[in-house]
Protein backbone atom coordinates (compact mmCIF):
# COMPACT_ATOMS: atom_id res chain seq x y z
CA UNK A 1 0.00 0.00 0.00
CA UNK A 2 2.91 2.25 0.99
CA UNK A 3 4.68 1.69 -2.64
CA UNK A 4 1.41 2.16 -4.09
CA UNK A 5 0.72 5.72 -2.81
CA UNK A 6 4.67 6.69 -3.34
CA UNK A 7 4.36 5.75 -7.24
CA UNK A 8 1.23 8.01 -7.69
CA UNK A 9 2.59 10.94 -5.69
CA UNK A 10 5.72 10.60 -8.06
CA UNK A 11 3.70 10.33 -10.84
CA UNK A 12 1.65 13.31 -10.02
CA UNK A 13 4.20 15.28 -9.46
CA UNK A 14 5.80 13.96 -12.78
CA UNK A 15 2.46 16.02 -14.45
CA UNK A 16 3.72 18.99 -13.07
CA UNK A 17 7.08 19.16 -14.33
CA UNK A 18 6.60 16.76 -17.35
CA UNK A 19 3.89 20.08 -17.99
CA UNK A 20 5.83 23.36 -17.27
CA UNK A 21 8.47 22.27 -19.49
CA UNK A 22 5.88 21.81 -22.36
CA UNK A 23 3.91 25.11 -21.06
CA UNK A 24 7.12 26.73 -20.92
CA UNK A 25 7.88 26.21 -24.48
CA UNK A 26 4.53 26.24 -26.19
CA UNK A 27 4.41 30.10 -26.38
CA UNK A 28 7.91 30.89 -27.21
CA UNK A 29 7.70 28.57 -29.97
CA UNK A 30 4.38 29.51 -31.12
CA UNK A 31 5.38 33.67 -30.94
CA UNK A 32 8.81 32.74 -32.44
CA UNK A 33 7.24 30.98 -35.50
CA UNK A 34 4.63 33.25 -36.17
CA UNK A 35 6.63 36.73 -35.52
CA UNK A 36 10.17 35.91 -36.20
CA UNK A 37 10.00 33.20 -38.60
CA UNK A 38 6.98 34.92 -40.45
CA UNK A 39 4.86 31.97 -40.98
CA UNK A 40 0.95 32.00 -41.96
CA UNK A 41 -1.48 31.02 -39.38
CA UNK A 42 -1.99 27.68 -41.82
CA UNK A 43 1.98 26.93 -41.41
CA UNK A 44 1.28 27.88 -37.17
CA UNK A 45 -1.62 25.19 -37.34
CA UNK A 46 0.22 22.66 -39.28
CA UNK A 47 3.75 23.23 -36.66
CA UNK A 48 1.27 22.70 -33.78
CA UNK A 49 -0.60 19.67 -35.60
CA UNK A 50 2.07 17.83 -36.45
CA UNK A 51 2.62 17.41 -32.68
CA UNK A 52 -0.37 15.82 -32.20
CA UNK A 53 -0.11 13.66 -35.38
CA UNK A 54 3.08 12.09 -34.62
CA UNK A 55 1.61 11.38 -30.48
CA UNK A 56 -1.43 10.18 -31.88
CA UNK A 57 0.12 7.16 -33.72
CA UNK A 58 2.83 6.77 -30.79
CA UNK A 59 0.31 6.53 -28.33
CA UNK A 60 -0.99 3.46 -29.50
CA UNK A 61 2.88 1.89 -30.37
CA UNK A 62 3.08 2.59 -26.98
CA UNK A 63 0.15 0.76 -25.96
CA UNK A 64 1.02 -2.59 -27.85
CA UNK A 65 4.44 -2.29 -26.54
CA UNK A 66 3.17 -2.63 -23.12
CA UNK A 67 1.09 -5.68 -23.79
CA UNK A 68 4.75 -7.72 -24.55
CA UNK A 69 6.39 -6.86 -21.13
CA UNK A 70 5.50 -4.29 -18.61
CA UNK A 71 8.66 -3.50 -18.02
CA UNK A 72 8.82 -1.27 -21.28
CA UNK A 73 7.19 0.97 -18.98
CA UNK A 74 10.36 2.13 -18.77
CA UNK A 75 10.70 3.61 -22.29
CA UNK A 76 7.54 6.20 -21.25
CA UNK A 77 10.19 7.81 -18.99
CA UNK A 78 13.35 7.16 -21.11
CA UNK A 79 11.10 9.33 -24.02
CA UNK A 80 10.02 11.94 -21.53
CA UNK A 81 13.99 12.41 -21.16
CA UNK A 82 14.66 12.67 -24.85
CA UNK A 83 12.47 15.86 -24.89
CA UNK A 84 15.55 17.97 -23.16
CA UNK A 85 17.29 16.89 -26.40
CA UNK A 86 14.65 17.91 -28.87
CA UNK A 87 13.87 21.13 -27.50
CA UNK A 88 16.98 22.19 -27.74
CA UNK A 89 16.65 22.26 -31.68
CA UNK A 90 14.19 25.04 -31.62
CA UNK A 91 16.58 27.51 -31.76
CA UNK A 92 18.30 26.10 -34.57
CA UNK A 93 15.53 26.13 -36.53
CA UNK A 94 15.34 28.93 -40.00
CA UNK A 95 12.08 28.03 -41.16
CA UNK A 96 8.60 26.89 -39.69
CA UNK A 97 9.12 24.00 -41.50
CA UNK A 98 11.89 23.27 -39.63
CA UNK A 99 9.97 23.76 -36.46
CA UNK A 100 7.38 21.75 -37.57
CA UNK A 101 9.80 18.27 -38.14
CA UNK A 102 11.18 18.79 -34.47
CA UNK A 103 7.48 19.34 -33.56
CA UNK A 104 6.75 15.88 -35.18
CA UNK A 105 9.86 14.47 -32.96
CA UNK A 106 8.55 16.09 -29.57
CA UNK A 107 4.89 14.45 -30.55
CA UNK A 108 6.45 11.09 -31.25
CA UNK A 109 8.15 11.44 -27.81
CA UNK A 110 5.44 12.39 -25.60
CA UNK A 111 3.45 9.73 -27.30
CA UNK A 112 5.20 7.07 -25.84
CA UNK A 113 5.53 9.22 -21.93
CA UNK A 114 2.19 10.70 -21.29
CA UNK A 115 0.10 7.18 -21.99
CA UNK A 116 2.09 5.34 -20.37
CA UNK A 117 1.90 7.34 -17.06
CA UNK A 118 -2.13 7.79 -17.14
CA UNK A 119 -2.55 3.80 -18.08
CA UNK A 120 -0.27 3.30 -14.95
CA UNK A 121 -1.82 5.80 -12.76
CA UNK A 122 -5.23 4.07 -14.25
CA UNK A 123 -4.74 0.57 -13.63
CA UNK A 124 -2.33 1.15 -9.97
CA UNK A 125 -5.64 3.01 -8.60
CA UNK A 126 -8.51 1.65 -6.91
CA UNK A 127 -11.77 1.83 -8.94
CA UNK A 128 -13.66 3.68 -6.67
CA UNK A 129 -10.93 6.73 -6.57
CA UNK A 130 -10.33 5.91 -9.79
CA UNK A 131 -11.44 9.26 -11.94
CA UNK A 132 -10.38 11.58 -8.42
CA UNK A 133 -7.06 10.49 -8.34
CA UNK A 134 -6.88 10.72 -12.44
CA UNK A 135 -7.78 13.61 -12.02
CA UNK A 136 -5.77 15.07 -9.73
CA UNK A 137 -2.75 13.72 -11.92
CA UNK A 138 -4.30 16.05 -14.67
CA UNK A 139 -5.11 18.99 -12.36
CA UNK A 140 -1.04 19.00 -11.31
CA UNK A 141 -0.73 19.33 -14.91
CA UNK A 142 -2.88 22.06 -15.04
CA UNK A 143 -1.72 24.04 -12.04
CA UNK A 144 2.14 23.45 -14.14
CA UNK A 145 0.42 24.75 -17.39
CA UNK A 146 -0.82 28.13 -15.41
CA UNK A 147 2.63 28.67 -13.82
CA UNK A 148 4.36 27.93 -17.17
CA UNK A 149 2.08 29.95 -18.94
CA UNK A 150 3.88 33.09 -16.37
CA UNK A 151 7.68 31.20 -16.68
CA UNK A 152 7.41 32.28 -20.97
CA UNK A 153 5.68 35.89 -19.60
CA UNK A 154 8.70 36.29 -17.61
CA UNK A 155 11.50 35.12 -19.16
CA UNK A 156 10.28 36.20 -22.65
CA UNK A 157 13.31 38.81 -22.57
CA UNK A 158 15.73 36.00 -22.19
CA UNK A 159 15.03 34.59 -25.71
CA UNK A 160 14.14 31.11 -27.17
CA UNK A 161 17.83 29.57 -26.12
CA UNK A 162 17.38 30.50 -22.54
CA UNK A 163 13.47 29.31 -22.45
CA UNK A 164 14.71 25.79 -24.57
CA UNK A 165 17.41 25.08 -21.59
CA UNK A 166 14.93 26.12 -18.62
CA UNK A 167 12.84 23.42 -20.35
CA UNK A 168 14.96 20.64 -21.07
CA UNK A 169 16.18 20.56 -16.81
CA UNK A 170 12.56 20.14 -16.16
CA UNK A 171 11.87 17.34 -18.75
CA UNK A 172 15.41 15.11 -17.50
CA UNK A 173 13.81 15.77 -13.65
CA UNK A 174 10.35 14.40 -15.11
CA UNK A 175 11.69 11.46 -17.45
CA UNK A 176 13.48 10.75 -13.53
CA UNK A 177 10.46 10.66 -11.51
CA UNK A 178 8.49 8.34 -14.05
CA UNK A 179 11.23 5.79 -14.17
CA UNK A 180 10.88 5.96 -9.90
CA UNK A 181 7.66 5.72 -9.62
CA UNK A 182 7.34 2.95 -12.31
CA UNK A 183 9.72 1.14 -10.35
CA UNK A 184 7.24 1.40 -7.26
CA UNK A 185 4.26 0.24 -8.88
CA UNK A 186 5.68 -2.44 -11.57
CA UNK A 187 3.98 -5.19 -9.32
CA UNK A 188 0.43 -3.56 -9.99
CA UNK A 189 0.47 -3.01 -13.60
CA UNK A 190 -1.29 -5.39 -15.67
CA UNK A 191 -1.70 -4.23 -19.56
CA UNK A 192 -3.66 -7.32 -20.60
CA UNK A 193 -6.09 -9.26 -18.35
CA UNK A 194 -7.49 -12.69 -18.74
CA UNK A 195 -10.93 -12.29 -19.55
CA UNK A 196 -13.64 -13.75 -16.63
CA UNK A 197 -17.56 -13.48 -16.52
CA UNK A 198 -17.28 -11.74 -12.98
CA UNK A 199 -14.50 -9.53 -13.56
CA UNK A 200 -14.49 -5.90 -13.65
CA UNK A 201 -16.14 -4.09 -16.84
CA UNK A 202 -16.20 -0.77 -18.54
CA UNK A 203 -19.54 0.76 -17.32
CA UNK A 204 -20.15 2.83 -21.21
CA UNK A 205 -19.78 0.97 -24.33
CA UNK A 206 -15.94 1.67 -25.07
CA UNK A 207 -16.39 2.45 -28.49
CA UNK A 208 -18.67 5.19 -27.74
CA UNK A 209 -16.43 6.14 -25.63
CA UNK A 210 -13.28 6.70 -28.41
CA UNK A 211 -16.58 8.22 -30.78
CA UNK A 212 -17.08 10.71 -28.06
CA UNK A 213 -13.15 11.38 -27.65
CA UNK A 214 -12.65 11.50 -31.20
CA UNK A 215 -15.37 14.47 -31.64
CA UNK A 216 -14.78 16.46 -28.50
CA UNK A 217 -11.00 16.39 -29.67
CA UNK A 218 -11.72 17.94 -33.06
CA UNK A 219 -13.74 20.28 -31.64
CA UNK A 220 -11.76 21.31 -28.85
CA UNK A 221 -8.15 21.67 -31.25
CA UNK A 222 -8.59 25.19 -31.12
CA UNK A 223 -7.47 25.37 -27.30
CA UNK A 224 -4.46 23.05 -28.60
CA UNK A 225 -0.91 24.27 -28.46
CA UNK A 226 0.73 27.19 -30.81
CA UNK A 227 -2.59 28.20 -32.71
CA UNK A 228 -4.59 29.68 -30.01
CA UNK A 229 -2.16 31.51 -28.12
CA UNK A 230 -2.24 33.43 -32.07
CA UNK A 231 -5.87 33.27 -32.36
CA UNK A 232 -6.74 35.23 -28.76
CA UNK A 233 -3.63 37.44 -29.35
CA UNK A 234 -4.83 38.92 -32.74
CA UNK A 235 -8.81 38.24 -32.53
CA UNK A 236 -8.35 40.61 -28.71
CA UNK A 237 -5.18 42.88 -29.62
CA UNK A 238 -3.29 41.45 -26.67
CA UNK A 239 0.76 41.41 -26.19
CA UNK A 240 2.32 37.79 -25.91
CA UNK A 241 2.83 37.93 -21.95
CA UNK A 242 -0.92 38.82 -21.18
CA UNK A 243 -2.08 36.52 -23.95
CA UNK A 244 -0.12 33.43 -22.48
CA UNK A 245 -0.98 34.64 -18.62
CA UNK A 246 -4.99 34.78 -19.49
CA UNK A 247 -4.38 30.90 -21.41
CA UNK A 248 -3.03 30.06 -18.25
CA UNK A 249 -5.46 31.13 -15.83
CA UNK A 250 -8.07 29.68 -17.71
CA UNK A 251 -6.53 26.32 -18.23
CA UNK A 252 -5.90 25.96 -14.14
CA UNK A 253 -9.60 27.18 -13.34
CA UNK A 254 -10.99 24.34 -15.99
CA UNK A 255 -8.75 21.74 -14.62
CA UNK A 256 -9.57 22.89 -10.62
CA UNK A 257 -13.51 22.95 -11.78
CA UNK A 258 -13.80 19.54 -13.06
CA UNK A 259 -12.08 17.96 -10.28
CA UNK A 260 -15.97 18.07 -9.18
CA UNK A 261 -16.80 16.02 -12.48
CA UNK A 262 -14.34 13.54 -11.50
CA UNK A 263 -15.72 12.89 -8.12
CA UNK A 264 -19.53 12.95 -9.48
CA UNK A 265 -18.39 9.91 -11.83
CA UNK A 266 -17.07 8.23 -8.67
CA UNK A 267 -19.83 8.71 -6.76
CA UNK A 268 -22.78 9.10 -9.44
CA UNK A 269 -23.62 8.29 -12.52
CA UNK A 270 -20.61 8.38 -15.47
CA UNK A 271 -23.03 8.46 -17.93
CA UNK A 272 -24.36 11.55 -17.33
CA UNK A 273 -20.96 13.50 -16.48
CA UNK A 274 -19.83 11.97 -19.71
CA UNK A 275 -23.18 13.70 -21.56
CA UNK A 276 -22.68 17.08 -19.43
CA UNK A 277 -19.03 17.13 -20.86
CA UNK A 278 -20.01 16.36 -24.25
CA UNK A 279 -22.50 19.47 -24.53
CA UNK A 280 -20.28 21.96 -23.18
CA UNK A 281 -17.15 21.10 -25.74
CA UNK A 282 -19.93 21.16 -28.26
CA UNK A 283 -20.87 24.79 -27.48
CA UNK A 284 -17.59 25.81 -26.74
CA UNK A 285 -16.12 26.66 -30.40
CA UNK A 286 -19.77 28.67 -31.13
CA UNK A 287 -19.38 30.86 -28.18
CA UNK A 288 -15.19 31.70 -29.30
CA UNK A 289 -16.02 32.26 -32.30
CA UNK A 290 -17.99 35.33 -30.93
CA UNK A 291 -14.87 38.35 -31.39
CA UNK A 292 -14.90 39.75 -27.99
CA UNK A 293 -13.09 39.39 -24.99
CA UNK A 294 -15.56 37.63 -22.59
CA UNK A 295 -16.88 34.99 -24.90
CA UNK A 296 -13.35 34.67 -26.65
CA UNK A 297 -12.01 33.52 -22.80
CA UNK A 298 -15.68 31.56 -21.85
CA UNK A 299 -15.32 29.65 -24.91
CA UNK A 300 -11.94 28.62 -24.75
CA UNK A 301 -12.23 27.90 -20.53
CA UNK A 302 -15.49 25.30 -21.25
CA UNK A 303 -13.47 23.59 -24.06
CA UNK A 304 -10.84 23.20 -21.53
CA UNK A 305 -13.20 22.41 -18.85
CA UNK A 306 -15.06 20.05 -20.81
CA UNK A 307 -12.04 18.08 -22.01
CA UNK A 308 -9.91 18.27 -19.22
CA UNK A 309 -13.28 16.77 -17.07
CA UNK A 310 -13.42 14.08 -19.93
CA UNK A 311 -10.36 12.76 -19.54
CA UNK A 312 -9.87 10.79 -16.32
CA UNK A 313 -13.36 9.88 -16.64
CA UNK A 314 -12.57 7.89 -19.79
CA UNK A 315 -9.50 6.70 -18.16
CA UNK A 316 -11.27 5.57 -15.51
CA UNK A 317 -14.28 3.56 -18.45
CA UNK A 318 -11.31 2.38 -20.53
CA UNK A 319 -8.71 1.11 -17.11
CA UNK A 320 -11.68 -1.87 -16.69
CA UNK A 321 -11.22 -2.92 -20.58
CA UNK A 322 -9.23 -6.58 -20.70
CA UNK A 323 -6.86 -4.64 -23.23
CA UNK A 324 -6.61 -1.90 -20.76
CA UNK A 325 -3.31 -0.48 -21.76
CA UNK A 326 -4.01 -0.53 -25.38
CA UNK A 327 -7.98 1.30 -24.48
CA UNK A 328 -5.99 4.21 -22.64
CA UNK A 329 -3.32 4.25 -25.56
CA UNK A 330 -5.71 3.79 -28.62
CA UNK A 331 -8.18 6.74 -26.88
CA UNK A 332 -4.71 9.19 -26.59
CA UNK A 333 -4.32 8.05 -30.26
CA UNK A 334 -7.77 8.54 -31.16
CA UNK A 335 -7.93 12.20 -29.44
CA UNK A 336 -4.21 13.25 -31.09
CA UNK A 337 -5.56 12.30 -34.38
CA UNK A 338 -8.94 14.21 -34.13
CA UNK A 339 -6.75 16.82 -32.65
CA UNK A 340 -4.41 17.07 -35.47
CA UNK A 341 -7.75 17.11 -38.20
CA UNK A 342 -9.59 20.05 -36.08
CA UNK A 343 -6.47 22.26 -35.85
CA UNK A 344 -5.94 21.57 -39.55
CA UNK A 345 -9.05 22.75 -39.99
CA UNK A 346 -8.90 25.90 -37.65
CA UNK A 347 -5.71 26.79 -39.90
CA UNK A 348 -7.51 26.69 -43.34
CA UNK A 349 -10.64 27.69 -42.62
CA UNK A 350 -8.75 30.72 -40.78
CA UNK A 351 -8.51 32.64 -44.60
CA UNK A 352 -12.21 32.72 -44.58
CA UNK A 353 -12.09 35.67 -42.61
CA UNK A 354 -14.88 37.14 -40.50
CA UNK A 355 -19.03 37.65 -40.63
CA UNK A 356 -19.53 41.25 -39.68
CA UNK A 357 -22.76 42.01 -37.91
CA UNK A 358 -24.11 43.50 -34.89
CA UNK A 359 -20.98 40.89 -33.59
CA UNK A 360 -18.18 39.77 -35.28
CA UNK A 361 -17.92 36.36 -36.09
CA UNK A 362 -14.87 34.45 -36.34
CA UNK A 363 -15.51 31.70 -39.59
CA UNK A 364 -13.30 29.38 -39.16
CA UNK A 365 -14.64 28.62 -35.12
CA UNK A 366 -17.84 28.35 -36.50
CA UNK A 367 -16.96 25.47 -39.35
CA UNK A 368 -16.51 23.33 -36.16
CA UNK A 369 -20.59 23.33 -36.01
CA UNK A 370 -21.14 20.24 -37.67
CA UNK A 371 -19.17 18.15 -35.18
CA UNK A 372 -20.69 20.30 -32.11
CA UNK A 373 -24.23 18.48 -33.77
CA UNK A 374 -22.37 14.89 -33.72
CA UNK A 375 -20.94 15.54 -30.26
CA UNK A 376 -24.39 16.25 -28.67
CA UNK A 377 -25.72 13.21 -30.32
CA UNK A 378 -23.21 10.90 -29.56
CA UNK A 379 -22.52 12.38 -25.70
CA UNK A 380 -26.87 12.22 -24.99
CA UNK A 381 -27.34 9.32 -25.93
CA UNK A 382 -23.27 6.95 -25.04
CA UNK A 383 -25.14 3.69 -24.88
CA UNK A 384 -24.30 1.70 -21.40
CA UNK A 385 -22.90 -1.94 -21.26
CA UNK A 386 -25.30 -5.10 -21.45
Amino acid sequence: MERRFIGVILLVVSAFTGTLAFRLATPAIAFYTRDVLGASMLAVSIVSMSFVLARAFSSVFGGLLLEKNRTLVYLGALAMAGNAIAVQLYPLASTWVHVAGIKLLNGFLNGLAWPIAQFVIAVTTPRAIRARVTAIYFFSGSIAALLGNYAYAYTVHLGLPTQMRISSVFFIVTGLLMALAYSFLRGLITPRRKETSGGEKPSLDPRRILLIAALMSVIVAFTSGEITYVYVAEALGLDRATTSTLIGWASFLAAMLSYVVSWMADVGSERRTVAMTSVLAAVSPLLAAVKTAPTVFLGIFLALFSFQSFRPISRKILASHQRSSLAIGGVNGVQNLSTFLGGMLFGLAYSLGELQGTVTLNLALLSFLPFSLALLWAGIHPGEME
